[in-house]
C-alpha cells in the first residue's frame, strides 16, 4: 500500500497535473514562464472557445461584450493598461482539457484560459495569457506579473492568507467506467462493496478511496484497490473487465470519455464526489493577490456569464457541464487549514 503524503501536497498535485495521462503536444520551455499565443481575431463582442483543441472541445463562438458596471470596479491600473494578464500553470506540457498546447503547436487552449478570456471580455479588456510552471504561477501572482490565475486552483483556507478567490467550478473527483456497465456512484461508499477500483498512488483520490475501503472492511465487506503504472494500463484493465471503474479528477476523466466515444469501448462518468470530502464541496477559483480588489469584479463577471448563458455553453463545449456551480462566490469556505 502506498505511503500517505500530506493533504497539502495531494491538493497541489491534483490541481497541477493530476494522475492521468497528459497530451503529448506540450510546448517545451526553459525557465519558469512563457508568453502564450492567443487568438486576437475574434470579432468585437464575441469570444470563440475550444479553438485548436484537437477534438477536446467543440469550437463555439459566444457573444459577450463589456459590462461597464462591472469593469468600473476594476483597479485603476488594470483599467488603464487595457489588458487582463492571466496566469496559467501549464508548463511544461499542460493537461487536457484544462490547459494545453493546441493542434497548431503554439496556441494555449483549454477550458481554463477560455473562461479567462470570457471574463476579460466582460471587463472590456484584452486577455494576455502567460504560462508558468505550477510553482511559478503563484510567484507571478505575488510579484504582480500576473493579475489573476485561471489554472484549476483549489480554494483553500491556507491560500486565503495570501490570495483572494472568485469560485467558478466544482473541484470534483469522478468514477469512469465502461458505458455498458451498470455501476453507478451517488456518494454512498456502500456502492463500492465487491468492486475493484483503480486509483493513482499518492493522490487525494487514493486517500478517499482507502478511507472507504477501511469502512467497508469494518462491515465485513471487500473493496479491491488496483494500482497501475500509467493510463494505458488502467484503461486496458477497464476494457478487459479486470477493474470495475477508475477514480480520478473529474475534468480529465470527462475529457477521456469524449476520446472514447467512437471507439469499441466507450466509457462514461458513473458518479462524482467532492475533492474536499463529504462535508465540503471543493471549489476551483480565479485567484488574485490578497487586497488586489479583483475578487469582487471577477465574481460579478463570472455571475454575469452564468446568468446570460455563456458559462453553461463554455462548460458544454468542453464536456464539463457536471462541474457547474450555481453562482460564483467571493472567498467561499475552502479546504480547512487542518486538512490542507
Amino acid at each position: 500500500m502506498p505511503t500517505h503524503i500530506s493533504r497539502r501536497s495531494l491538493i497541489r498535485g491534483i490541481t497541477a497535473a493530476t494522475a492521468v495521462a497528459t497530451l503529448a503536444t506540450g510546448l517545451a520551455a526553459c525557465g519558469g514562464d512563457s508568453d502564450a499565443a492567443t487568438k486576437t481575431s475574434d470579432a468585437t463582442g464575441t469570444v470563440t472557445v475550444g479553438l485548436v483543441s484537437n477534438g477536446a472541445a467543440k469550437e463555439t463562438t459566444l457573444k459577450v461584450s463589456e459590462v461597464k458596471s462591472i469593469s468600473a470596479q476594476l483597479p485603476a491600473a488594470i483599467r488603464k493598461s487595457g489588458k487582463l494578464v492571466i496566469g496559467s500553470g501549464t508548463l511544461p506540457s499542460g493537461s487536457p482539457p484544462l490547459g494545453f498546447i493546441g493542434s497548431d503547436q503554439k496556441t494555449l487552449t483549454g477550458s481554463e484560459s477560455d473562461l479567462a478570456r470570457l471574463v476579460a471580455a466582460v471587463f472590456g479588456l484584452k486577455p494576455e495569457v502567460k504560462r508558468f510552471t505550477w510553482e511559478n504561477l503563484f510567484v507571478g501572482i505575488d510579484s504582480g506579473k500576473v493579475d489573476v490565475g485561471f489554472s484549476n486552483i483549489t480554494d483553500t483556507e491556507e491560500r486565503k492568507q495570501k490570495y483572494e478567490f472568485a469560485s467558478y467550478r466544482k473541484d470534483d473527483l469522478a468514477f469512469e467506467t465502461l458505458k455498458s456497465s451498470k455501476f453507478s456512484f451517488d456518494g454512498d461508499y456502500e456502492a463500492l462493496a465487491g468492486k475493484t477500483i483503480s486509483v493513482g498512488a499518492g493522490t487525494n483520490q487514493e486517500r478517499i478511496l482507502l478511507e472507504w475501503k477501511s469502512k467497508l472492511e469494518k462491515e465485513g465487506k471487500k473493496l479491491t484497490v488496483k494500482y497501475f503504472q500509467d493510463s494505458p494500463s488502467i484503461y486496458l484493465a477497464l476494457n478487459s473487465g479486470k477493474i470495475d471503474a477508475y477514480l480520478g479528477p473529474s475534468p480529465n476523466l470527462s475529457y477521456h470519455v469524449t476520446q472514447t466515444a467512437s471507439t469499441p469501448n466507450p466509457t462514461k462518468i458513473a458518479g462524482q464526489y467532492s475533492g474536499a470530502g463529504a462535508d465540503l464541496q471543493g471549489l476551483i477559483a480565479a485567484t488574485a493577490k490578497k487586497g488586489s480588489g479583483l475578487a469582487k469584479p471577477l465574481s460579478e463577471a463570472i455571475n454575469y456569464l452564468i446568468e446570460h448563458g455563456q458559462y453553461a455553453q463554455w462548460l458544454k463545449a468542453w464536456n464539463l457541464s457536471n462541474d457547474a456551480v450555481a453562482k460564483s462566490e467571493i472567498n467561499p469556505p475552502g479546504l480547512p487549514l487542518d486538512n490542507s
